[in-house]
């Protein structure tokens, strides 16, 4: 461990910032020091290749779920599930096998797209053949039916039978107005999903999102990978028939391409649909292109245990990690297992260690403690979704969610960077464990990017729950910001979704890692040790589902 984070704990932690000083029932035993051999422990089992990338439906799951079902009841937590720590979570697992190319016809002639290369292409739909015949493509902006910002990119057109060609990212991704639309940071209609839900409810065959690095937060390999091959979704009664026939990315080269066919010679589309007013463009192309694909329905797991709190067991704090990762894929210089050791084994190892340092309290906590793994968080958050769903513990009752994803392996750090700033009192608690640590708050490095809904907290929050996602920042303590900033980069770049994100003990910095990690144990520690419930601040669209599930 870094021996200057080690003197700046034992430091910050021998006094309290005046005016910060908590009431005797929200005291936390910060004497009780997360370890970074836990960390490593776990890290080197998850992140091995003998977990098989722990992709759900493969013997990675099943090697991952027993692992911490095992590593639970070590360390003395309950099951969570009645008498179970598993939680089923139906899923259908779709093997698609897209045509190797995709035709375009328009006026100014006919171009032959690639498979991987140039567009990529699944449907969520039970269907075992998807033909796509000479269907028409419609530039529909960013994709996006906001009444509250009087915008509506598919207005006046029926889309029965269309395509609909759709930006990624949403209007305000270039704008330096931060009323328009949140400005630079994501709402949530910018998320890829958001885009292909919209295209549905407006009855449209197909969609496709153009890719574009910056306002995608990752490169175009990202996407080759991830949507090929088999995908999961969430078992529906309809077999998902409510989806799009087509939901598909191209690149931004092939954008330029589709446009290029339509012969149209303004070639301002992007300008077009950032400004307010904007209006559907019929293309005068059509695209051609099929699909067979096999089904699998199955069960994949949550993972689940608990420590029952002493006074006011029927309050819930939750922490949450997803467990799995993309399994054996695509073969990267010589590799073809992605052991997502970041990505999450990382958190996932932090909430274990977070556990057993409960486990190490002399009394147990007043409010009950949840360490929830869910599955499927690759697959669009589907366990945590299915859990928001489905909850084990009622959702008026559960105090907060705590969600650790892909904590960095560089060291610590000066700062805790705060995803969806502004949201709820959360940060608050969050601000005062920094502040100990002798860290700074600062809001979303990159809210362009919209993490606030990539990763597991969105499933709560999107049911009322307070949730809170934090994570180490760039500003090294001994380093500097141009490290971090450097060391971001080269994951983003070489290891994001690649097999090359795997642990390595000689190379890899736990410091950041265990300081997140405690900083995350005093929060819970707090929560649980108090009686009132943190809320929503004002301008959140959580505040008001969170009040309605109060009232009734």
């Amino acid at each position: 461990m870094n021996k200057l984070f080690m003197l700046l704990v034992s430091g910050v932690l021998l006094f309290s910032i005046p005016g910060c000083t908590p009431s005797n029932d929200q005291i936390a035993d910060v004497n009780i020091q997360i370890d970074s051999t836990d960390l490593d422990y776990f890290l080197n089992a998850l992140a091995s290749d003998d977990f098989l990338g722990r992709k759900p439906f493969t013997e990675g799951e099943t090697k991952t779920i027993n692992f911490l079902r095992t590593e639970m009841q070590k360390i003395g937590l309950a099951p969570a599930n009645e008498d179970s720590y598993f939680q089923e979570v139906p899923l259908v697992e779709v093997t698609a096998q897209p045509a190797e190319t995709m035709t375009l016809k328009g006026p100014a002639g006919n171009v032959n797209l690639s498979i991987g290369k140039d567009y990529v292409f699944y449907t969520q739909r039970e269907q075992e053949e998807i033909n796509i015949q000479e269907a028409e493509l419609v530039f529909c902006g960013y994709g996006v039916v906001a009444p509250e910002y009087d915008w509506n990119d598919y207005e006046g057109i029926d889309m029965k039978g269309k395509i609909a060609v759709v930006m990624v990212n949403d209007p305000g991704f270039t704008s330096e107005d931060s009323t328009f639309f949140k400005g630079q940071t994501m709402t949530y209609y910018g998320r890829w999903t958001y885009k292909y839900e919209e295209a549905a409810r407006q009855g449209a065959e197909g969609v496709l999102i153009i890719h574009e690095t910056n306002a995608a937060g990752y490169p175009w390999f990202v996407v080759s990978s991830g949507w090929s091959g088999s995908r999961l979704d969430l078992q529906t009664p309809n077999g998902n028939l409510d989806k799009c026939a087509m939901q598909g990315w191209v690149s931004l080269g092939t954008a330029s391409e589709i446009f290029k066919a339509s012969g149209m010679t303004d070639g301002r589309f992007f300008e077009k649909a950032q400004a307010p007013g904007f209006k559907p463009i019929p293309l005068g192309v059509t695209v051609s292109t099929s699909l067979k694909s096999a089904f699998k329905k199955d069960v994949s797991q949550n993972v689940v245990g608990m420590i029952k709190g002493s006074e006011r067991p029927e309050e819930y704090i939750i922490y949450t990690a997803h467990w799995d990762h993309l399994g054996v894929g695509e073969v990267v210089n010589g590799d073809s297992i992605y052991n997502g050791a970041v990505d999450n084994a990382s958190g996932t190892a932090a909430v274990m260690a977070i556990a057993k340092a409960y486990t190490q309290l002399p009394e147990p906590p007043k409010r009950s403690v949840v360490f929830l793994f869910v599955t499927a968080e690759e697959q669009g958050l589907l366990g945590s979704a299915y859990y928001g769903q489905n909850p084990i513990f009622p959702v008026e009752q559960t105090v907060a969610n705590l969600n650790i994803d892909a904590m960095h392996s560089y060291g610590p750090t000066k700062d805790l960077v705060v995803i969806g700033y502004g949201q709820s009192e959360l940060e608050d608690y969050a601000k005062e464990v920094a502040d100990r640590q002798g860290r700074y708050i600062v809001p979303d490095l990159d809210p362009e990017k919209g993490f606030f809904f990539r990763s597991d907290h969105f499933s709560f929050a999107k049911v009322g729950i307070p949730a809170l996602y934090a994570e180490a920042g760039k500003d090294h303590v001994t380093k500097g910001i141009a490290f971090g900033e450097e060391k971001s980069q080269e994951y983003t770049t070489n290891n994001y979704h690649r097999p090359g994100d795997e642990y390595d003990p000689e190379e890899w910095d736990l410091g950041g890692m265990v300081q997140d990690a405690q900083l995350y144990f005093e929060i819970g520690q707090k929560l649980a040790g108090e009686s009132t419930f943190p809320k929503w601040k004002e301008g959140s669209e959580f505040k008001a589902i969170r009040e309605k599930k109060l009232k009734n």
